[in-house]
């Protein structure tokens, strides 16, 4: 996979940047996602979150992470398997904030690096078509997510 990770903040620490490229990349295998799929992570405040937050979707708060999933599968186009496995297949972007990994981190009792691996995850299966607003799509996402997280090695 390709993963663009962007630091906002200009604070994060080598090893938590390695940890977001690290984990997304277990994930993009767990899910037996093409190696062509590429995503960008942006690590930013609670200030910049919230700005983006109110503009697309009306909700006038910071927030710990933001999927945008991009769909632009076209079922219409034929194409060679191995030319296909040459386009890049972008599914979208995440933005995290890292002052709400903090303060969940603490305020769940784990480390900052379980919180930014858990949103990083949690974000990424929504970008691959997974949700939580429903009680049937719970029962799909949650425990894959969990499965991840277990086997990644940052479970609770």
């Amino acid at each position: 996979m390709d993963i663009q990770v962007f630091d906002h903040t200009e604070e994060a620490s080598k090893e938590h940047l390695e940890l977001v490229n690290n984990i997304l990349n277990f994930a993009g295998n767990y899910l037996k996602l093409a190696d062509n799929t590429e995503l960008s992570v942006t690590l930013m405040h609670n200030d910049e979150i919230h700005k983006i937050n109110r503009e697309y979707r009306n909700v006038d708060r910071a927030t710990d992470v933001i999927s945008f999933a991009i769909n632009d599968e076209d079922e219409d186009i034929i194409m060679d398997p191995e030319m296909a496995a040459e386009i890049p297949n972008n599914i979208g972007d995440l933005m995290i904030s890292v002052d709400k990994v903090a303060e969940q981190a603490e305020f769940l009792g784990h480390s900052y690096e379980r919180e930014l691996g858990f949103l990083c995850v949690h974000g990424f299966l929504h970008l691959n078509g997974y949700d939580h607003m429903q009680k049937a799509d719970q029962e799909k996402m949650f425990p894959l997510q969990k499965e991840i997280m277990h086997a990644y090695g940052l479970e609770r």
